[in-house]
């Protein structure tokens, strides 16, 4: 195998957890489209005759794949920042002197960068937070009395709690779309090199001629 298609097993690593959490978050956010153009909530009185209304899977099913794909992304969210930790706290001491006005030279590409992963992170703390909500608290309606405390409130009511966790997602998904966008030659790159490497076979092995007598 040519040099050129190997690399280390940390950019391996970094490649595949940034894969996961990308994974993660795409499902998270194709299932949350269910939840933001159907119909939720109880049958509201009749209001709501649409409610029932099955999209490929019942609703219970689209909860459980928002919820387990939400759970893969903070995952590998929470090992990425672990792994890229001596970075994070480098930008956030350049940040802080920059602020400060203490000289230090940050470029225009450095700072959008930067500003790019503070709404990433915010956002997705929010997101992340907010989805712990609707992990642990009753879930679904009323369901003719047999939850009643499903509207219970922790800081804010339920509803609050949905347009909170909704919005941080949208700019959670649009923040990424944006940093995803930057960093598209180190994706492709990388992406193309461990595709070579993975369907290039190595180079068969010389046999070693023995030394001439």
């Amino acid at each position: 195998m040519t040099g050129q298609n190997t690399f280390s097993a940390r950019t391996r690593a970094n490649w595949l957890i940034d894969f996961a959490v990308f994974a993660g978050g795409l499902l998270a956010a194709l299932t949350g489209l269910y939840f933001l153009y159907l119909p939720s909530g109880g049958y509201r009185g009749g209001l709501n005759p649409a409610y029932g209304v099955t999209f490929l899977f019942d609703r219970a099913t689209w909860a459980d794949l928002h919820t387990w794909a939400g759970v893969l992304m903070v995952a590998a969210a929470i090992l990425h920042l672990a792994i890229h930790w001596a970075w994070v706290k480098t930008m956030a001491r350049r940040l802080v002197k920059w602020l400060g006005g203490r000289g230090t030279h940050m470029s225009g590409g450095a700072r959008l960068n930067l500003a790019v992963d503070v709404v990433v992170a915010l956002s997705f703390l929010v997101t992340a937070g907010s989805g712990i909500y609707f992990l642990f608290a009753p879930t679904g309606g009323y369901q003719g009395g047999h939850n009643p405390g499903w509207d219970a409130a922790f800081l804010f009511s339920r509803t609050t709690w949905d347009l909170i966790h909704t919005w941080a997602g949208v700019t959670l998904v649009s923040a990424v779309a944006i940093h995803f966008a930057m960093h598209w030659g180190w994706v492709s790159k990388v992406t193309g090199r461990l595709a070579r490497s993975l369907w290039q076979r190595p180079a068969p092995r010389q046999p070693k001629l023995a030394p001439d007598a």
